[in-house]
This record gives structure tokens, sequence and C-alpha cells, in this order.
């Protein structure tokens, strides 16, 4: 059984790019591995303890339960019923492209949305998918939402 990557996160291009990768999924008769990647937020340095608890007072599992939820979320309501097909659910620390990419080996095909929630929101491509475009071991989709057709 053949694997599709889809990157997930709370935006139009990732709702758009989750129901693609679905419908993928069921043509070829694949597992869908929905990937969800967050950072730890930087303050400077240094930003952690040297007992490993962050010095601004907020937990690092409290900011993992925090990304679960939130890919669960958008889970939910981009695919409320995936049918047949085996979604299978991963949150990452570290970098969206970092995560994809690694993620891509031995993936049949990586889906992206063609725009995440960077900062840049006139660019018809975010940096992610241009990262994935270049670097991904796999074939990659990149599906616009309705805002970019």
């Amino acid at each position: 059984m053949g694997v599709i990557v889809v990157g997930v996160d709370s935006s139009d291009g990732a709702k758009a790019a989750l129901w693609f990768a679905l419908e993928e999924a069921k043509l070829r008769g694949a597992r869908l591995r929905a990937v969800h990647a967050w950072h730890y937020p930087s303050i400077g340095v240094p930003a952690i303890e040297a007992s490993g608890q962050p010095l601004f007072g907020v937990e690092f599992a409290d900011l993992q339960r925090g990304a679960e939820a939130s890919f669960q979320a958008a889970l939910r309501e981009a695919i409320p019923d995936p049918g047949e097909v085996d979604v299978e659910h991963r949150v990452v620390e570290g970098s969206a492209a970092a995560a994809l990419v690694e993620e891509s080996r031995g993936a049949d095909l990586l889906v992206v949305g063609s725009r995440g929630l960077g900062g840049f929101r006139g660019l018809l491509l975010g940096s992610v998918g241009q990262q994935l475009a270049h670097h991904a071991a796999c074939p990659v989709v990149i599906v616009p939402h309705e805002g970019h057709r």
C-alpha cells in the first residue's frame, strides 16, 4: 500500500490540500499520513534553564498539547469522514519544510496547500511549498485554495 503525505495547519490552503490528498488516497488505495509541524518559540538565548524548563513560564508539553489540538481540529473540519482511507496522524516539533522533506522519504506523493499561515499573504506560493518543490524525495502537489484559483 502506498503512502500519501499531506502537510496540515489551520489555513485554507491546508484544508484544500487535505481534501485533495484524501481523494487521491481513495483513488490509489493508499494510506494518508497527515503531518503537522510546530516549533518551540524562541525568545532569545538562553530560553531554557539548565533544568530543561522554559524561562518564560510555558511548558513544552502545554505547547505540544496545543499543537495536537489545533491539528485535530483542522483534520475534523477538512475531512470529517475519511471513509475507507487509513489516516495516520503525526505531530512533530520542528520546521514544516524540514519535517515534510523527511516525511517525503519513502512516500509516493507529498501534498501541501499553496499558502499556509506565513506572513506574506500576497505570495501565490509559500516558502514551505517552494522548499518542498526543490527538496522533497517524491513528487509534490501544491494545491491552490479558492482565494488563489
